[in-house]
């Protein structure tokens, strides 16, 4: 089973002022003029803001000397990469054989009724994060979701949206 990969929502390009750019200098520094750097200069941008601001593949291109459209190519290639801001809670749902077979698709549909999203998008609180994944590797516990380290099995459309309703109520208090 092959899952689609959605475009993320246009947004609002940051502005310098928005996203701190001076976090990046020790990663440019580290890496300028190594070669190899792109991908680790992406990771660690991604890891200093979550995802990957217009403002430092800006940034990034000037002062490391790379390309702007091969930096968006590897981007946009690579899964791990994210150029919209996430949730803090990461809600994966796995697509794979054996969680297709067991209803993974009812999974989905009932968490996007309950978080108000569809599958690859992020709620307005930024809390949560849909997305559908291709395996998480627990065929055993199929069908799974995974919400940041913790595994969820033999899950239903109930259970998976109580387990977020859950994370919600508890982040509130």
């Amino acid at each position: 089973m092959r899952v689609k990969r959605l475009a993320p929502k246009p947004a609002q390009i940051e502005t310098p002022a928005q996203v701190d750019l001076s976090l990046l200098d020790p990663l440019i520094k580290k890496y300028k003029g190594k070669k190899g750097s792109m991908i680790p200069l992406l990771q660690g941008t991604q890891e200093v803001f979550g995802y990957l601001p217009r403002a430092a593949f800006d940034k990034i291109s000037k002062e490391a000397g790379l390309n702007l459209n091969d930096m968006y190519g590897v981007a946009t290639f690579y899964a791990q990469f994210r150029l919209q801001p996430v949730g803090k809670h990461i809600v994966k749902v796995c697509h794979g054989t054996a969680c297709h077979v067991q209803n993974a698709t009812k999974i989905t549909e009932a968490l996007e009724d309950t978080l108000g999203v569809k599958d690859g998008e992020t709620t307005e609180d930024r809390l949560f994060t849909l997305e559908s994944v291709a395996c998480l590797g627990c065929c055993s516990l199929a069908p799974v979701m995974m919400i940041g380290d913790e595994t969820y099995g033999n899950l239903n459309g109930k259970g998976a949206s109580r387990i977020v309703k859950e994370i919600r109520r508890s982040e509130q208090n």
